[in-house]
């Protein structure tokens, strides 16, 4: 079983990469983030054409959530389970013997604005819906875009950045107290020292890919029982380097076995 994640930044400008990648790798599941598209103009066809069954909620300049997957889901639900929801934030598609939950959390914008205090709000939000809603034994993945880097070696230059609004003591606690309900880094559990491995490479950065000037801020996480059983995590930066690409790279996970 393979499960990927990607902020694709407009699904209708990353369809030239999406597309081949499903065609040449063939997750299972498949979550996109900042899919900035209005429900009515999403590309479910294109989609469809593959193979996919795909459910998404979004709106046209902003946020927007979807997820693509080979079986089709028994439920899906969309939002927050408290007020407001933010159903264009998080998507949750319950599948015969797995629970998959995608996220896009708040960016935050400014230390001193609302929308970090929101943001770090919208983490512990999260955790409480775990705990509302799901056991720590059961079959789960929550993966997507957090707008948090947890360690030092998830960024480039961690002197520089410390204080930024995905990196700071205040993100990392909240980021951390959601681990904590009972999630493995994926990631970190098959490369748990390795520097220099990132997901997002700002547009504003000259070559910053080249010079790999980037962020790990797109993460797959999973109960212990799942992510015990996963066999590897790569992050493709091929995706990055594509034309006209997404600042972001597609993330994706390995299992040996189906939990489909």
């Amino acid at each position: 079983m393979k499960i990927a994640t990607y902020n694709v930044n407009s699904i209708r400008s990353r369809l030239h990469i999406v597309l081949p990648w499903l065609k040449n790798n063939l997750p299972d599941i498949f979550c996109m983030q900042e899919t900035k598209v209005e429900d009515a103009q999403f590309p479910a066809a294109e989609f469809e054409a593959l193979g996919y069954f795909v459910s998404f909620r979004g709106d046209k300049r902003y946020n927007g959530v979807a997820i693509a997957s080979r079986t089709r889901p028994r439920k899906v639900v969309f939002g927050l389970h408290d007020e407001p929801k933010d159903p264009d934030r998080l998507i949750q598609a319950e599948f015969d013997d797995l629970i998959v939950l995608n996220a896009y959390v708040p960016q935050g914008q400014d230390v001193d604005k609302p929308q970090f205090a929101y943001k770090l709000a919208w983490l512990n939000r999260l955790k409480t819906c775990l705990q509302k809603n799901f056991r720590t034994d059961q079959k789960l993945i929550l993966c997507g875009d957090f707008n948090v880097a947890p360690e030092t070696i998830d960024v480039h230059d961690p002197k520089r950045i410390l204080g930024h609004v995905s990196f700071n003591p205040e993100v990392w606690k909240a980021y951390q107290n959601l681990i904590s309900w009972g999630l493995t880094d994926i990631f970190r559990r098959h490369h748990p020292d390795e520097p220099g491995q990132y997901t997002f490479y700002d547009y504003r950065v000259r070559d910053s890919v080249g010079r790999n000037l980037g962020w790990r801020v797109d993460h797959i996480l999973a109960t212990k029982t799942v992510a015990a059983q996963s066999s590897g995590c790569k992050i493709d930066l091929a995706t990055r380097l594509a034309e006209k690409p997404s600042d972001h790279a597609v993330i994706y996970a390995r299992w040996e076995g189906s939990f489909l």
